[in-house]
């Protein structure tokens, strides 16, 4: 073989076994297509980084050096931590394979970053948002009324999906794949589904791990008026989605950009004072659940969370909502002068 076509072998094999991690991902661990993009994207830098070289002859001060250039370039720790979380697993396989020796990557950790608390309402806020008899805040932003044939549609899933995601703690790609109840046919599976008489759903979450999250009484009602409205507007539309237990006004399964509008909306209409995204109501489902119960490990189950230590954010939450009280209540809270 040339040169050259040896210099073209090896430049074509990390590709190879890119694909091959990639599709390991997808089929073993379920991993989304967005994660899919994103670890192909920093494996693509990595086989940049060896430059037409076997996988076994990068070396640690390379990584290191990739690290530095890369926080001086002024990218945040948790990018430059992603970067190394692709790079660290792709070796752990080839590894495995026993396609390299040693993992280069498993010593080198990203800059330490700022730990950021999670977002969440407070139980009136939310409470507020959930519940339309609430009204509108004073100063609330007013917005005209949506008319149109498919208002009681839109409105009675919009009322069930964000009951939902503040009953369940849900994250939002959990939501869109439910199906109205389990189907597992050669043209569907069901991914997750609503299990009305058990009052819970089944959701399949990060890392291909399944769990069962209860449904609160409020959110059932919501989701009862909805399926009533789901059924009759299905006998006008045969060939929409029959699966999906939230649709489109086009008959097809409401996608995750659409929820987080309806989010949005919903929040400004019902005069929350503050951003409203989906991953607010999971953050706010978690902490409000924490406050109330003091179950650490609950919520951990109910969250999905593969490790305790990421649920154990959620006391930190909960001692700053302490500490506003504390300052706020105790006549000894600040030196008055």
């Amino acid at each position: 073989m040339s040169d050259e076509a040896s210099s073209e072998a090896r430049a074509e094999a990390p590709h190879v076994d890119v694909v091959a991690y990639l599709q390991r991902l997808r089929t073993e661990r379920h991993a989304s297509p967005r994660t899919l993009d994103g670890y192909g994207r920093e494996l693509a830098v990595l086989v940049q980084l060896l430059a037409g070289r076997d996988w076994g002859q990068l070396i640690e001060s390379e990584v290191r050096r990739a690290v530095a250039m890369r926080a001086r370039a002024g990218h945040a720790p948790a990018s430059i931590a992603r970067r190394l979380s692709a790079w660290r697993g792709f070796y752990d396989w080839l590894a495995a394979r026993n396609a390299v020796s040693h993992n280069p990557v498993r010593g080198v950790r990203a800059p330490r970053r700022a730990r950021r608390l999670p977002k969440a309402l407070s139980p009136d806020q939310a409470m507020r948002l959930v519940e339309p008899t609430q009204g509108k805040a004073e100063g609330a932003q007013m917005l005209p009324p949506r008319v149109t044939p498919t208002t009681d549609f839109e409105g009675l899933r919009d009322q069930a999906l964000i009951e939902l995601l503040y009953s369940s703690g849900l994250r939002l790609s959990e939501l869109v794949a439910l199906d109205i109840r389990h189907a597992e046919t050669a043209e569907h599976r069901s991914v997750g589904w609503l299990q009305r008489d058990e009052a819970e759903v089944q959701v399949l979450g990060k890392g291909g791990k399944r769990r069962t999250v209860p449904v609160g009484a409020p959110a059932l009602a919501a989701l009862d008026a909805w399926m009533t409205a789901r059924a009759d507007w299905l006998a006008l539309h045969p060939h929409a989605d029959r699966h999906a237990l939230f649709l489109s006004v086009r008959g097809t399964r409401l996608g995750a950009r659409t929820v987080q509008r309806v989010v949005q909306r919903l929040g400004i209409e019902r005069g929350v004072p503050t951003h409203v995204h989906p991953h607010v109501l999971r953050h706010s489902f978690a902490s409000h659940l924490l406050q109330s119960s003091g179950d650490l490990r609950a919520v951990q189950e109910l969250l999905g969370h593969a490790s305790i230590v990421t649920t154990q954010v959620y006391t930190s939450l909960d001692f700053q909502r302490l500490a506003a009280v504390y300052d706020a209540a105790h006549p000894r809270a600040r030196i008055r002068r």
